[in-house]
């Protein structure tokens, strides 16, 4: 992560974008398809396995003393994204392109980071302890809400249909190894939080299904449904909902009376989307379907609240310094 003041591209988004880009001129064909394709199950069921493993419920339950603080957080990730996500369908099929709404919509229903919230609070000078509380229970919560919140709004809105083969998917990728993973914390808790190389694991399978995705949007075609322009405009809509967020998340926490510091906390979580845990969850949500398209506005919008929080960031740490 940058430090505070300084702006700089993700190294991890930069692997992401590379295999974009080398899954767009190298394609998995032929036998590699199938190869690529089951090596890309077995790293989410890993993954979320680690997931579950990593996470301490026991801190959202200890962290329930402030139910404002974290309902209000919870409340911005899971309602009010949604709903604007929703709103922005008014902007397809112009100006934004019918084939990237779906990922935009998408977007909204992810749950928070864990890590960004926690180090932008903490460089904030905000409440730490309330950002990690928040920052989990999200993320533990999104590995059940986002799932049914795009059941119920992509669904019925015909924006991508989620059938029964994917909510057994769902069930089989997702939900059983995060249980395993929580259940296994006993034995394995200790050895995963010791072993901070384990996140190159992460990110390695997260790469890998970005791969996967593209490789398969590229034999589907799908650069010939999105140009240029429409490339930009998701760009600014992306933009411009970040910053209606961030807007909207510190007036509401000042008006609702939190102080200084929960407010900082409710921002920096309530404004985030994991890239983490949306683009893994995207591949299995949305298989049959052009899957490149439906990750791009979250690696955009990944990129850019990292960009506008460490800003934020930064000057909220300098106005404090100044008191």
């Amino acid at each position: 992560m940058a430090a505070p003041g300084k702006l700089r591209i993700d190294p991890f988004l930069l692997a992401i974008l590379a295999a974009a880009v080398i899954a767009s001129f190298l394609p998995a064909r032929g036998a590699m398809v199938d190869v690529v394709a089951w090596a890309t199950k077995v790293a989410i069921f890993c993954l979320f396995f680690l997931y579950g493993a990593r996470m301490h419920p026991e801190e959202a339950i200890k962290g329930l003393k402030h139910w404002r603080l974290h309902l209000t957080i919870l409340g911005f990730t899971f309602v009010v994204f949604p709903l604007l996500g929703l709103a922005l369908g008014a902007l397809s099929p112009a100006p934004l392109s019918a084939a990237l709404y779906p990922g935009l919509l998408y977007v909204t229903l992810c749950p928070s980071t864990v890590q960004s919230s926690i180090n932008f609070t903490s460089i904030a000078k905000g409440n730490v302890a309330g950002a990690i509380v928040s920052a989990s229970a999200s993320n533990l919560l999104g590995v059940f809400v986002t799932p049914l919140l795009a059941i119920a709004l992509m669904n019925t809105t015909g924006n991508a249909s989620v059938g029964f083969g994917s909510i057994v998917d769902i069930c089989v990728q997702i939900l059983l190894p995060f249980v395993l993973g929580q259940a296994s914390r006993r034995w394995t808790g200790a050895f995963v939080a010791r072993h901070k190389k384990l996140k190159l694991f992460d990110q390695g399978s997260i790469v890998l299904v970005v791969y996967s995705a593209f490789s398969a949007g590229m034999r589907e075609g799908i650069w010939g449904m999105v140009g240029v322009a429409d490339i930009v405009v998701l760009v600014a809509v992306c933009l411009v909902v970040l910053a209606l967020m961030l807007g909207l998340t510190w007036v509401t926490a000042r008006r609702l009376g939190f102080n200084r510091a929960d407010a900082i906390a409710i921002q920096m979580c309530g404004t985030k989307k994991s890239l983490a845990t949306g683009l893994p969850m995207a591949t299995v949500l949305f298989a049959g379907h052009p899957i490149g398209l439906i990750m791009l506005p979250l690696m955009v919008f990944h990129q850019a609240q990292l960009m506008a929080c460490s800003a934020l960031a930064s000057r909220y740490a300098r106005q404090t310094d100044a008191t």
